[in-house]
C-alpha cells in the first residue's frame, strides 16, 4: 500500500480511515492490529446503517509494545501534538498500566477547559492468538486505543 493512498476498514460502530501520512509499514502495522480485534465488532457492523457509524480518521501511531510505563503515555502525549481537531491516533502498548494511564490522561481532558479534548472513541484488549510458527512472545495482552482529538465548542 503506498503512502499517498488511503485505507478504510470497518469495525462496528467505526469506519476507520488511514491517513495518506501514515508510512506504508505503520499501515500494514495498523491493518494488521486491528484485525485482532474481537471478531464480535466488525459482525454488529451489519446491523449498523452508515449513518449511525461514526469514521474515525487515523492521522498518527504510536506503537508502545514492549515499552514500560510510563513510555506509552508519553509518546502518545508527543504524538498528540501532530494530530488536529476531528483526527485520531491509534496506540497500542502491552504494558498493563497503559490501559489506566491512558484512560486517566483522556478523561482528564475532557474535564479541563483545554481547546481540544480528548475523546477515547475505542478501548480493546486482545490476546493474539497462538502461532505454532513463531515462537513464544513475551507479551500476549495488547491494549488498543483510538483517541479523537475533539472540539470543545
Amino acid at each position: 500500500m503506498s503512502a499517498d493512498s488511503q485505507s478504510t476498514l470497518t469495525y462496528a460502530p467505526y469506519s476507520i480511515n488511514l491517513a495518506a501520512t501514515l508510512s506504508s509499514a505503520e499501515q500494514q502495522a495498523v491493518n494488521t492490529l486491528l484485525t485482532l480485534l474481537p471478531a464480535n465488532d466488525a459482525a454488529t457492523t451489519s446491523s449498523k446503517t452508515e449513518k449511525e457509524q461514526s469514521t474515525l480518521n487515523i492521522v498518527r501511531f504510536v506503537d508502545g509494545r514492549g515499552l514500560a510505563c510510563p513510555m506509552p503515555l508519553l509518546k502518545t502525549k508527543v504524538a498528540l501534538r501532530d494530530v488536529t481537531s476531528g483526527e485520531s491516533l491509534y496506540v497500542v502498548a502491552t504494558d498493563a498500566n497503559s490501559q489506566a494511564d491512558i484512560t486517566a490522561f483522556c478523561r482528564q481532558s475532557q474535564q479541563t477547559d483545554t481547546a481540544n479534548q480528548l475523546l477515547l472513541s475505542l478501548h480493546r484488549v486482545t490476546t493474539p492468538p497462538p502461532d505454532d510458527s513463531v515462537p513464544s512472545q513475551r507479551f500476549d495482552t495488547i491494549y488498543h486505543f483510538i483517541i479523537t482529538k475533539t472540539d470543545s465548542n
